[in-house]
């Protein structure tokens, strides 16, 4: 087997490492070892590769020199088209993105980077697609809420008709969007929706979209959309939480201003109280995702807490010696966790 040096490396190391451990004997080290071999540089691929790319330049090169004008003339007409027929033109180039996709997916699955990003400019051509009509039937009304919603649906069936994680993953995205514009629209662009500022309603969109993440589970056609659903739903509760902490449910910076420090400590609160329950429910289940966040937005609320009662009052010198003493430990107790998982993995093979 040929390999990368990087990777090669990495299987040395490895394959040393069961050899001191006894878990593999010297010379089923050295079978391992001789098992793969470090691929040399590919000068022939790189010269074949060398030669369509001049070739594909001297035809950019000669088509842009005849056809120059004729090409200006048609990129002048597209843009001065109605916006009705760029929504259509992008409609289809979205199309177009996204059957390449398919087609390369199907024929290298194991490109999973270069066959997303064919369809991340599939997604482009959507959003552009979707604004466009937005122009093309707006009334005045100021509802464009409606088109991040059809971006949502979009993005949704497209993801699960594929399937896209990243697909999927901008259809969340586009939720949380139109969740944002539709309620602030609902209550006239005011401070407060239903009594709740933009960090409280987020907080409840987080939480709502963790329940509905676990609804996957039962499902066989929606089941790998679980984990990244469940991920964004914690990313919107704790930033959302985070933000609240901090400004608590107050619509305007003079409100806030006049608020005493004791009315947002339980905003705090409640923060610290969802991290600590998050790590809990992480280390009960064995759920890495809920430890890593609540670890993470807990060390976030209190380092915050520190800024807004003690960073007056505390040399900046001791700030940053706790700050270094206590990532320091942090990345100790990552490393260790990472070495027992290491060796517990080396005794099951």
């Amino acid at each position: 087997m040929r390999i990368n040096k990087r990777r090669a490396g990495f299987l040395r190391d490895i394959i040393q490492y069961w050899e001191d451990g006894a878990v593999i004997s010297p010379d089923k080290a050295d079978e391992l070892r001789s098992s793969f071999e470090v691929a040399s540089f590919d000068w022939k691929r790189l010269a074949k590769y060398s030669f369509w790319i001049s070739i594909a330049c001297i035809i950019i090169a000669v088509s842009s020199i005849l056809m120059d004008q004729v090409l200006m003339a048609f990129l002048k007409r597209i843009f001065n088209a109605p916006d009705i027929v760029k929504c259509l033109l992008l409609a289809v180039l979205s199309a177009v993105f996204f059957y390449l996709g398919l087609r390369r997916r199907s024929k290298h699955p194991d490109n999973i980077l270069s066959n997303e990003a064919i369809f991340f400019l599939g997604i482009l051509a959507v959003a552009g697609s979707i604004a466009f009509l937005g122009k093309a039937v707006d009334t005045g009304t100021g509802h464009f809420s409606l088109l991040i919603l059809l971006a949502t649906v979009v993005y949704g069936v497209l993801g699960v008709l594929f399937p896209s994680k990243l697909t999927w993953l901008f259809s969340i995205l586009s939720l949380g969007g139109w969740f944002g514009t539709e309620t602030g629209y609902t209550s006239g662009w005011g401070e407060y929706f239903l009594g709740m500022n933009y960090p409280l309603r987020f907080v409840l969109f987080g939480a709502a979209l963790l329940g509905m993440s676990h609804l996957f589970k039962g499902k066989s056609r929606m089941r790998e959309f679980f984990k990244s659903t469940y991920i964004m739903g914690l990313l919107y509760l704790f930033i959302a939480l985070w933000i609240l902490s901090i400004f608590g449910n107050y619509g305007d910076m003079h409100s806030w201003y006049r608020a005493r420090q004791i009315e947002l400590y339980y905003w705090s609160l409640l923060f610290g109280a969802a991290a600590i329950g998050c790590i809990l429910f992480g280390l009960k289940y064995d759920d890495a995702p809920a430890r890593g966040f609540g670890i993470t937005f807990l060390f976030i609320n209190l380092y915050t807490r520190y800024f807004e009662y003690f960073w007056n009052a505390t040399h900046k010198a001791i700030f940053f010696a706790i700050l270094a003493v206590s990532f320091w430990l942090l990345g100790t107790k990552a490393e260790a966790i990472w070495n027992m998982k290491l060796i517990k993995k080396s005794r099951g093979r």
